[in-house]
């Protein structure tokens, strides 16, 4: 199995910050996963795509990045079953599958990462979520030292979550996922931006359309380094949703199927006045306040403030904790916002 010491992670993250590890593997068979048992008793830590880490302190733990390759379509007459292996990047899936006739992803376009970090988050845009095609994955148990199938059930999958992120944190890999998509398709049209687009459009014209205003949103990160949306849009009852409206009438929002409203986050960043916000080289992106961006080699800890920054803020004007989608990572592993000083 291939591996590297002391290797510098600063291209292996969308925020371009400068983090060493003492040693990162590469598995890409089960065989090199089963060799792995000794290295997981410590702190470790597994990267995609790092499209959706921050590195916090200088040196992270021990790093694996799974480089599973190959896509595999089977096909019915109702449905089409598609299985990825994590390495593969998310959105060149997402291209496959609209190549090949198969229709259902072209609302998570031009999301960055692995297709293995995107059960751990449930990936979702433009009111469609992973989750809504996930037939199994493929979760590699580190206890177990083998392989076992977890159904769309048993993934626990929620906003923005999933058992991956809960009960099965750092016990195991996903090596692959396998995906069902209905022959009938229908396509979701009813978030803003998509739903001036006619009633029958082609999945195609929907990807081109969510590419186009996602590139006119989202900074490139290989030009201005960040990892997309830093917070999750908070979800918030009903009452308390009536009694932020009286308050503020134009707040944006998202009535959900349960009954509880989702707000976005952006629109109250925005609103708190933080938008093009800087500190310390680290700034609220000035066209999309959801973003947090490295505008001028800010560190780790540099972003990671600026983030609890308006959490605080956020919460002091709104009494709406946001909270990150970005993970972030010290020495130790994992942290929570406002963890390290």
């Amino acid at each position: 199995m291939k591996s590297r010491q002391q290797f510098s992670l600063q291209k292996n993250n969308s925020f371009a910050v400068y983090a060493t590890t003492p040693i990162i593997y590469y598995p890409n068979s089960e065989q090199d996963l089963q060799l792995l048992a000794a290295v997981t008793s410590e702190p470790f830590y597994i990267l995609g795509a790092g499209s959706n880490t921050l590195f916090v302190e200088g040196v992270t733990p021990v790093i694996i990045k799974p480089e599973f390759l190959g896509i595999h379509v089977n096909e019915t007459e109702e449905y089409y079953q598609v299985n990825a292996a994590c390495g593969e990047n998310w959105h060149d899936l997402v291209c496959f599958c609209i190549d090949k006739g198969i229709n259902g992803l072209e609302n998570l376009a031009l999301i960055p990462g692995s297709v293995g970090a995107a059960p751990v988050q449930n990936i979702g845009a433009y009111g469609v979520e992973i989750a809504d095609f996930i037939e199994s994955v493929t979760w590699f148990y580190f206890a177990k030292n083998k392989s076992q199938q977890l159904t769309q059930a048993q993934c626990q999958f929620d906003y923005r979550d999933s058992i991956f992120k809960n009960a099965l944190k750092n016990k195991g890999i996903i090596t692959d996922i396998t995906l069902r998509f209905p022959k009938n398709w229908q396509p979701k049209l009813n978030y803003q931006g998509l739903n001036t687009l006619p009633k029958n459009s082609h999945a195609r014209v929907i990807m081109d359309t969510v590419i186009a205003i996602r590139n006119a949103k989202l900074p490139d990160p290989k030009v201005i380094p960040n990892a997309g949306s830093f917070f999750k849009n908070p979800v918030v009852s009903a009452e308390q949703f009536l009694l932020l409206k009286s308050n503020h009438p134009e707040i944006a929002a998202y009535q959900q199927d349960n009954g509880t409203v989702k707000l976005a986050a952006g629109w109250l960043i925005e609103r708190a006045g933080l938008k093009g916000y800087q500190l310390n080289g680290a700034a609220v992106h000035n066209k999309q306040a959801l973003v947090l961006t490295n505008i001028d080699s800010a560190c780790g800890a540099d972003i990671k403030n600026l983030a609890l920054h308006v959490q605080q803020t956020v919460l002091a004007l709104f009494a709406i904790m946001l909270q990150p989608e970005v993970r972030m990572l010290g020495e130790q592993g994992e942290v929570t916002l406002g963890a390290i000083n």
